[in-house]
């Protein structure tokens, strides 16, 4: 609830010094303004969020379409992304279990494959989406804004240890789900290839689709159909690899002394403490620093996509080790590091559950996740996924790690590429691990797949 304090004038032109209007302010506009601060969908108060909706429905009424352009898919998206997430969050026990972002990502996608959301809808936002590449601004503000929050310890440490009980849950999780499927009367061969390796493959673009241009060149099939088996399986265990974060973060608020909430490694009295000391004062950001956090960010970014243009590395990880370097060398002042925080929070906060309706939309088939559904595939994710991530805990745990937070890393393992860290961190009220969880499903992915593709190829040979 929002206080208006000292000096404001009361409706009989008098003077309220030292008490909020709530208490004293009656009529136009105060009680519109009470309506404002105490009710709201997510981030957006209730009277405009119901005055988006009244305009997102008569624009596609009046004229059968909605543009796509940038100020209108600001609206439909947050509308409906906050919409979703709403719901979820207020599902009896599992919205406390990351249900709010699997609602986010799958109810539109759901209401697009059953024809419930409307055509000019589906189709703005689609080309919004895929035309902005709105999902890399969100990812690149993410990473340096969390990598700015860090101290240089929790980040140089935490990248050398989170590689331990990834490598351990992998293997574990591996082994667990070809035994489980041979248990149910699959073949290793089709267990690993085509459902245990799609899981712990890193997402679409980075695992699906290399997956399915090996297995047509080795196996000699046709890449659509390759793709058709393995991408069901990918969004089925970025499912689960959700429902596991929003568990995690269930374990988390019960026993508090298993997570830093949002770090890896518990604080030390010398962390850091003249970066902290000297970050401190200039938290009180104008509008220029935070859009030098924002400049940031987008530099950043920058320089990955030119790392892969000369050495084929992801742009988002090549991102990650340039914000890195900066903050080790102390590359930007603590006033630009604090705009970078307060960027991040603000991308948190209000994008989120627009970015995951947009991605709901456009680039997540309902029927594949139907088709895939069935007890054998799933009980063979679910041990996978679930083995993964409970080694994933206890490694991390007896290597002095909080296992909660080392475990949501586990489950971005599985997830699907950035859509599914987005989710998955949503989930778990994490979103701080963005740049480990990149480095999970991006670099871990890679060589989940060039490994196998490698092994599959000899053998075959």
């Amino acid at each position: 609830m929002v206080n208006f304090n000292s000096s404001e004038k009361n409706i009989n032109g008098k003077e309220s010094i030292g008490k909020p209007f709530e208490e004293k302010l009656y009529g136009w506009p105060y009680n519109w303004w009470r309506l404002m601060d105490n009710y709201k969908i997510g981030v957006i108060p209730l009277p405009l969020f119901i005055i988006a909706g009244i305009l997102i429905c008569a624009e596609v009424l009046v004229t059968g379409k909605l543009p796509s352009e940038i100020v209108v898919m600001v609206v439909t998206c947050a509308f409906f992304g906050f919409l979703c997430g709403e719901i979820g969050k207020r599902l009896p026990i599992v919205g406390k279990m990351g249900a709010a972002a699997i609602c986010a990502t799958f109810i539109p996608s759901a209401l697009v494959y059953y024809g419930i959301l409307p055509t000019p809808i589906v189709e703005a936002t689609t080309k919004f989406y895929k035309d902005t590449h709105i999902l890399y601004l969100y990812i690149c503000c993410i990473i340096v804004g969390s990598i700015m929050n860090m101290d240089k310890r929790t980040l140089i440490q935490g990248f050398l240890r989170i590689f331990a009980p990834m490598l351990c849950g992998e293997i574990v999780g591996m082994i667990v789900g070809v035994g489980v499927g041979y248990l149910l009367g699959l073949t290793p061969f089709e267990t690993f290839f085509f459902l245990v390796l799609p899981i712990m493959a890193g997402g679409v673009g980075e695992g699906a689709i290399p997956l399915s241009i090996g297995y047509a060149t080795i196996l000699g099939m046709e890449q659509g159909d390759a793709l058709g088996r393995v991408l069901p399986i990918v969004m089925l265990g970025g499912l689960t690899g959700i429902i596991c974060g929003g568990i995690l973060n269930r374990i988390g608020k019960i026993y508090p002394h298993l997570t830093g909430n949002g770090r890896l490694l518990p604080a030390s009295k010398d962390d850091d403490s003249m970066d902290k000391k000297s970050a401190k004062p200039e938290m009180a950001i104008d509008v220029t620093t935070f859009a030098s956090g924002v400049l940031l960010a987008a530099i950043l970014y920058m320089v990955g996509m030119i790392g892969h243009k000369l050495i084929g590395l992801p742009a988002p990880v090549g991102m990650l080790f340039a914000a890195v370097f900066v903050k080790l060398v102390s590359g930007v002042s603590p006033k630009v590091l604090s705009g970078s925080q307060v960027v991040y929070k603000f991308f948190q906060t209000s994008v989120t559950y627009p970015i995951l309706f947009a991605v709901g939309v456009a680039i997540t088939p309902w029927e594949r996740i139907v088709d895939a559904f069935t007890i054998t595939n799933l009980i063979v994710i679910v041990c996978t996924v679930v083995s993964l991530v409970t080694t994933g805990f206890f490694v991390s745990k007896a290597l002095g790690m909080y296992p909660v937070d080392a475990a949501v890393i586990s489950c971005c393992q599985s997830g699907q590429g950035g859509t599914g860290d987005v989710a998955i961190l949503t989930a778990a009220e994490r979103m701080e691990l963005m740049p480990f969880a990149q480095i999970a499903t991006r670099i871990g992915g890679a060589i989940n797949v060039s490994v196998s593709l490698l092994i599959l190829g000899n053998f075959l040979v």
